[in-house]
């Protein structure tokens, strides 16, 4: 009995574990897509060289074309190439780089991709959270100040779910 107990308990563990590390890669997604996204300009033969990496760091940043958000994580993690380059010329996954460097700079993982709720249906969007519900109103520019209900909130993000690639 005390067998099959430790061994429930250690593979509720091992579960956690996992799955507390996909939801951190879920975390850093605009920095992993930036990582990945160097990655696939390079060839494969000169991931293991730093100063090459560092290279190609700088030049996919000051690309003027970025959207938004990938300019932000490139603000971040432009004085920090070289930290960067380490990891990453060893072969290390573009999530685990971003854990890496979120270790130093928290806002690398603090950066995300809006959340898009135009084809979401109204009952997955009264799911969202009301700081959620806030940001998408936020990102579309509209303010919902008499709003106090989180049903509110729903309403007016479902009313303008048409602005939503407008930004």
């Amino acid at each position: 009995m005390n067998f099959l107990s430790a061994l429930a308990i250690a593979t509720a563990i091992a579960t956690a574990l996992v799955t507390n590390v996909s939801a951190q890669g879920e975390d850093c997604e605009v920095c992993i897509k930036v990582i990945e996204d160097v990655r696939n300009m390079m060839k494969k033969s000169e991931w293991s060289d730093k100063s090459i990496v560092e290279k190609n760091l700088g030049k996919y940043c000051a690309n003027g074309e970025l959207p938004p958000r990938e300019k932000k994580v490139c603000y971040y993690i432009d004085p920090i190439k070289r930290d960067i380059a380490q990891p990453f010329s060893t072969g290390m996954p573009a999530s685990r780089v971003c854990k890496r460097i979120n270790q130093s700079n928290t806002e690398v993982c603090a950066v995300k991709f809006p959340i898009k709720s135009a084809q979401m249906p109204k009952a997955d969007i009264s799911k969202l959270r009301v700081k959620q519900l806030k940001k998408i109103l936020a990102d579309r520019g509209i303010e919902c100040k008499n709003c106090v209900e989180k049903s509110e909130f729903v309403d007016r993000v479902v009313s303008t779910a048409h602005m939503d690639g407008e930004l």
